[in-house]
C-alpha cells in the first residue's frame, strides 16, 4: 500500500506541556505504519475558546508517513490521549494532551466521528503557523488555498 502523508496537531497546557508532547510523540513513534517524516518548533499560545484562566498552550505540527486509514490513525490518536490521562469535561478546556488529525494526503471526508481536513485548520493560526514550516505547500482541498494562502487570510 501506498503511504499517505498525515498531519497530526500537538497540543497541551497542564503538567509541564513540553513533557507531555514529547511523551506523546514517544508513544505515536511505537505505532506500526506510522513514521515520524518532520516537526515544527514548539509554539506557545494563549487558549482560543474554553473556560478563563487557563494557561498557554504549547503546540506544535507533526507530519507522518502512514500506511493506516484514516479511521485507524485516528483511534492510535485517541487511545494515546486517553492512555495519557486526557479527560474530555470541558468543551475547549485544559488538557494534558490533544492529538488532532489535520489532514491525511488530500482526502475529503465528513462523517460524525472524523472530519478531513480538520474543520477548523483554517480558522487557527495556533495550527496554520506550525503547519506552515513544515508543509506551507499542501492545499486545502475544499477551499484550494495552500497552507501560506491560509495563514495569510487570518485577521492580524
Amino acid at each position: 500500500m501506498d503511504q499517505a502523508l498525515a498531519a497530526v496537531a500537538f497540543g497541551a497546557n497542564l503538567e509541564n506541556p513540553e513533557e507531555q508532547l514529547r511523551r506523546a510523540g514517544q508513544l505515536l513513534a511505537q505505532t506500526p505504519g506510522l513514521t515520524f517524516y518532520k516537526a515544527s518548533s514548539l509554539r506557545l499560545t494563549e487558549p482560543v475558546g474554553g473556560p478563563p484562566g487557563q494557561n498557554p498552550y504549547l503546540n506544535q505540527v507533526r507530519l507522518y508517513r502512514t500506511c493506516l486509514e484514516p479511521r485507524e490513525l485516528l483511534k492510535v490518536l485517541l487511545a494515546i490521549e486517553s492512555q495519557m490521562g486526557r479527560v474530555r469535561e470541558i468543551r475547549w478546556g485544559p488538557r494534558i494532551i490533544d492529538l488532532d488529525l489535520l489532514y491525511w494526503d488530500q482526502l475529503v471526508i465528513e462523517e460524525p466521528f472524523l472530519s478531513l481536513p480538520h474543520p477548523r485548520l483554517a480558522e487557527r493560526a495556533f495550527v496554520l503557523e506550525p503547519l506552515s514550516e513544515v508543509s506551507p505547500d499542501w492545499r486545502h482541498p475544499i477551499l484550494d488555498l495552500t497552507v501560506t494562502q491560509l495563514l495569510a487570510r487570518l485577521p492580524k
